[in-house]
């Protein structure tokens, strides 16, 4: 009985167990808004920093919707030309966060660099969404596995947003 308690205690303690389907105030926590092509990290309560983006060339390439991070990359590979990571010639720039969408389990949509910078802030992409390299370093270093993140279409503030998906809370 004591070891079953012990293990018990250690698998809840645990930094892999499940955080749910909902984030707790104050854990990481993204939101995507394609009206304004935006990604707002969330964190501590409040929203950190807001990094402009490029999202689906079409409203429904970007599937709107919540999702959890499950892969995270340096330097990517580009199946789809079978281009290196770290090549110039790879469109997924130097990081990506992936996100299991439609059941791709993070290997087909994620936020992700490019090299191609004049195109955030457009609806340009496949799906994904695009942010500068130098933002998508920053993003992946404060985004662990398991993060949760909103992907939307709407005028509302993200601390609003952040507020009804439960990622904030009223003071």
């Amino acid at each position: 009985m004591k070891l079953l308690l012990s293990l018990l205690l250690a698998f809840t303690m645990s930094p892999v167990w499940p955080i749910g389907p909902n984030p707790l105030p104050g854990d990481p926590f993204l939101i995507v808004n394609k009206k304004s092509n935006e990604v707002a990290f969330i964190h501590d309560n409040k929203v950190q920093i807001v990094y402009k983006a490029a999202t689906g060339k079409t409203n429904d390439l970007t599937p709107a919707g919540l999702y959890t991070v499950t892969v995270k990359a340096i330097n990517p590979y580009y199946r789809k030309k079978n281009i290196p990571g770290g090549s110039p010639k790879n469109p997924l720039g130097s990081r990506w966060i992936g996100f299991n969408a439609k059941d791709t389990e993070g290997r087909t949509y994620g936020i992700h660099g490019t090299n191609n910078p004049s195109s955030i802030g457009g609806y340009v992409s496949q799906g994904c969404i695009r942010l500068k390299n130098e933002d998508a370093i920053e993003l992946f270093e404060k985004v662990p596995i398991g993060t949760k993140i909103y992907i939307t279409y709407s005028g509302m503030p993200f601390e609003e947003i952040a507020q009804e998906k439960g990622a904030i809370t009223n003071h």
